[in-house]
């Protein structure tokens, strides 16, 4: 996953005075801690839409438990701005290393934990409290989880290649997405339903435990970015008294206004053609749930090359246009990918996951590099996880509740001008800002 070319890794090494083995430890560290993050997402995602809602939520038609269960997931967004605000104004005092390991510690237990909660039928609303302490907790680490990440790579690698590198932590959604669907898939196969809905869901939970402990020994041995490094020298030899980095992003609030409307649209597409689209088709469609899945677990390696492909390509025309392009074409895919579900043919369902989820890869890949260059180093950790968590709440959280509902009560055309107004915020906020690739971290 993280092997690289030796001449590139060297050539990146060099330009930053990082050595082979340190930047490969940051490039696999931060990979693991987002593939892990957005496992836990993934699974929780294709678990609502299936087997949560009866057994967490009782009473109630199978539309209001599914609301529920994935209501439950938006807790889980609900505290990844706390998360953000408490690691970024952390993370721009003591490290970004600390937050690395401290983070990914809550979320992996938090989410191995989830695996071993009794049911409302075997102790009543304790279950359905535990469930959502738990969402929280994982909330809460992951404000600062993927922040850190993607500081670590985008600080450690070159300007040159900034955009490549640090599309790798970002890439980490597809493959916990396909990891996660390739586990359920898996037991799902293996078992049978009734053996499943039971008990079979705990298994995705519980393969985070060896997730956890070979993602935490990784992390263990990076070491601190050498931007942060140099900052805090500079910061030492000239002492000044500084307000928290949180409140200083606040009071120049337009990078942050900028990382959110570029984030909304993106956010909304991926719930759309990961977790939405699994209850629409199945529930809606009739389509068979290991058929769903395997759309989107192809679609997901569509789009974890997108990505890399997104970032590699800003490193050449700029991180604006390699968005705009993509996002551009989500809009106009958006009313095809619905005509195509409706077609209810699978090789078509294939093709219209496939493609929505590739343009998304390419317009999110760039992101990371982009949304770190937008901050000076004091306050790059607490302006990225601002964008990163802010845009989770007010677009991630809600997207699939939103769209389930819209399906349900307006029809697919309502939730089409849905993911088409979100992608055109994106495109306005892209048109408002400045061309940041080259940008010197330091």
């Amino acid at each position: 996953m993280t092997n690289v070319p030796a001449s590139r890794e060297t050539a990146d090494s060099r330009s930053t005075g990082v050595s082979r083995s340190a930047f490969r430890r940051v490039l696999a560290g931060s990979t693991a801690g987002a593939v892990l993050e957005w496992y836990d997402f993934a699974l929780y995602g294709i678990l609502a839409a299936t087997v949560l809602g009866p057994l967490f939520f009782p009473g109630g038609n199978g539309f209001a438990q599914l609301l529920l269960a994935l209501a439950t997931q938006g807790l889980g967004f609900v505290a990844r701005p706390i998360g953000g605000i408490v690691f970024g104004h952390l993370g721009d005092r003591l490290g970004r290393k600390p937050m690395l390991v401290t983070t990914f510690l809550l979320l992996g237990l938090s989410t191995s934990a989830i695996g071993l909660l009794p049911t409302y039928s075997q102790v009543g609303i304790g279950a359905t409290i535990s469930l959502v302490v738990l969402r929280l907790i994982q909330g809460f680490a992951l404000g600062g989880e993927f922040g850190a990440a993607v500081l670590m790579v985008s600080e450690y690698g070159s300007p040159k290649r900034r955009g490549f590198w640090s599309a790798w932590p970002q890439a980490g959604a597809p493959l916990g997405t396909v990891l996660a669907t390739a586990v359920v898939g898996g037991v799902a196969l293996v078992l049978p339903d009734s053996a499943f809905d039971q008990w079979g869901w705990r298994v995705g939970f519980l393969f985070a435990i060896p997730l956890l402990v070979i993602g935490f020994w990784i992390r263990r041995r990076i070491d601190e970015s050498p931007v942060f490094q140099e900052a805090q020298a500079r910061a030492a030899a000239k002492p000044v008294r500084e307000r928290s980095s949180i409140l200083e992003t606040l009071a120049h609030p337009g990078p942050v206004l900028r990382g959110l409307g570029v984030r909304l649209g993106e956010n909304v597409a991926f719930y759309v053609y990961t977790v939405f689209v699994v209850a629409y088709a199945t529930k809606t469609f009739g389509y068979e749930k290991s058929d769903v899945l395997l759309a989107v677990a192809i679609g997901s390696l569509l789009q974890f090359a997108g990505m890399l492909a997104g970032g590699y390509w800003s490193d050449r025309v700029g991180r604006r246009v390699a968005m705009l392009v993509p996002a551009l074409g989500l809009a106009v895919w958006a009313p095809v990918f619905f005509a195509i579900v409706q077609a209810d043919a699978l090789p078509l369902l294939y093709l219209g996951v496939g493609v929505g989820a590739a343009l998304h890869g390419l317009l999110a890949g760039p992101e990371a590099a982009w949304i770190a260059e937008l901050f000076p180093t004091r306050r790059r950790f607490a302006g990225a996880s601002l964008v990163f968590q802010g845009s989770s709440i007010i677009a991630g959280a809600p997207a699939p509740l939103i769209a389930v509902w819209l399906a349900e009560k307006q029809g697919p055309t309502a939730v089409v001008l849905y993911l088409v107004g979100t992608i055109a915020v994106t495109v306005v906020a892209l048109f408002l800002s400045a061309e940041t690739r080259g940008t010197d971290l330091n």
